[in-house]
């Protein structure tokens, strides 16, 4: 028994704006943790996940790494890709590049496809990354 959830899933168990659905979601993490199963988040989850957070909830770069934090060390989710997702999240914590940028580089650098070519300026300082002109 195995099952992924949705980007409006983790910011309910993260901002609780929607007790209802907050519970719910609770719900889903203790029934699939009775069977001994993560539920599993997407990699593009994680990547909405911080556009909502930042953009919508308007968390500061600390709010969310702490509540990208609070979710890899829990037992009930299993992120894909999680790995690249950490270092994308160092790199975020460390330098100047959006989340994203971060992670696509993460990515690309778990592939082993790098250079990561861009035209932006922002992640083009980081490693594996190369500015186009």
């Amino acid at each position: 028994m195995a099952a992924s959830i949705d980007t409006n899933v983790l910011v309910r168990l993260v901002v609780n704006d929607d007790r209802p659905q907050n519970a719910a979601a609770l719900r889903a993490l203790s029934h699939y943790l009775q069977w001994a199963r993560s539920l599993f988040v997407p990699i593009t989850v994680a990547l909405e996940f911080e556009w909502v957070l930042r953009s919508r909830y308007q968390f500061s770069k600390e709010d969310i790494l702490g509540a990208f934090c609070a979710l890899l060390s829990t037992v009930e989710l299993a992120f894909e890709a999680e790995n690249a997702l950490e270092q994308a999240l160092m790199a975020y914590e460390e330098g100047a590049a959006d989340f994203a940028d971060c992670l696509h580089i993460a990515l690309a650098r778990k592939s082993a496809e790098l250079p990561f070519l861009t035209f932006d300026t922002a992640p083009s300082p980081m490693a594996g990354a190369e500015l186009l002109q």
